[in-house]
């Protein structure tokens, strides 16, 4: 099976914008691979003038901030570091059986690579995750809401490059064979507290190597 990549456009942030951030993309992505019935619920982002949309699925919420959160404690512990969370798509399907196993195995038909370089800027001070949040350490408010609208605008340029990846790419679906909101399995991958840059690509060969050559797209 041929797994598509998608390598979104890397996106610079500070570490108090990364869950703002994660929840646009990762839901935006889900809604769009979800394929069952789902109930679309509008949200605003609390950070950037931008509405994307969930599918309205608590466990599906909760799994992604659970996954936003191990991710900002990675960053927490690795500052100033380029780094990637990866959201694929896989069936589960059962190898051959051998006298000693009956064993499944993932074959993942889908991933996406969500691009973050963290950068914590001196002085900043803590933030509160708002529109209205209060500037610390800045040179200027100006200065900020320059570096927020740049953001902002990526984040767009983002969004438009996974609405046009899904719209374009179609044919590698399987086939749907159930009526849930997600109707595939799903991961949502971020590096490990030992995870070098080597290790991380260390683990895209292996995954290469279980799903085939992947068609990239960025």
């Amino acid at each position: 099976m041929n797994c598509e990549v998608c390598q979104l456009k890397e996106l610079v942030v500070e570490p108090f914008e990364i869950r703002e951030v994660l929840r646009c993309i990762l839901h935006t992505i889900v809604f769009h691979r979800a394929l069952g019935l789902v109930r679309p619920k509008d949200v605003d982002s609390e950070l950037f003038e931008i509405t994307y949309v969930q599918c309205g699925d608590a466990e599906l919420e909760k799994k992604i901030e659970e996954k936003i959160d191990h991710f900002i404690g990675w960053v927490d512990k690795h500052p100033n570091r380029k780094s990637q969370v990866c959201l694929s798509f896989y069936e589960v399907k059962s190898k051959q059986p051998t006298w000693f196993s009956n064993k499944t195995e993932r074959l993942h038909w889908e991933e996406w690579y969500v691009n973050l370089h963290v950068v914590n800027r001196k002085g900043n001070g803590k933030f509160r995750q708002n529109k209205a949040a209060v500037d610390h350490g800045e040179n200027s408010v100006e200065e900020r809401s320059s570096r927020r609208a740049v953001l902002e605008t990526s984040l767009r340029d983002v969004l438009f490059q996974i609405i046009k990846f899904v719209n374009e790419r179609k044919d590698h679906i399987p086939q749907v064979s159930n009526s849930e909101v997600i109707s595939f399995p799903y991961e949502i991958t971020i590096p490990s507290s030992s995870d070098s840059s080597f290790g991380w690509h260390t683990d895209m060969f292996k995954r290469m190597l279980q799903t085939g050559h992947p068609n990239m797209l960025s």
